[in-house]
């Protein structure tokens, strides 16, 4: 099982993830797209790469507006997982934009 990080380290690994805020018990990131369409693409593209991960965020659609929330539920909280799910979130919503 994956080792939960602490609060220092979580927070330390958000200075480098653009948007994202949370502490050891997750990490959340809410985008904005131009279009419903735009936000329905990137939510299959992150579910394509939580399925070659196999590791899944939560995603609240509202319209346009994607929020994720990344959490190793196995595990308590977050792990490197997340981290690593965060960074590639981040990269599929910034070919969008």
């Amino acid at each position: 099982m994956a080792d939960v990080l602490t609060a220092e380290a979580v927070r330390d690994e958000l200075g480098g993830l653009a948007g994202w805020s949370g502490d050891p018990a997750g990490i959340t990131r809410t985008v904005e797209l131009a279009s419903f369409p735009d936000a329905i693409a990137v939510v299959d593209r992150v579910a394509a790469t939580a399925e070659e991960l196999d590791h899944h965020p939560d995603i609240d659609i509202r319209w346009r507006t994607l929020t994720f929330r990344c959490v190793t539920h196995s595990a308590g909280g977050v792990t490197r997982r997340d981290l690593e799910l965060a960074r590639r979130i981040d990269e599929i919503v910034e070919s969008v934009r």
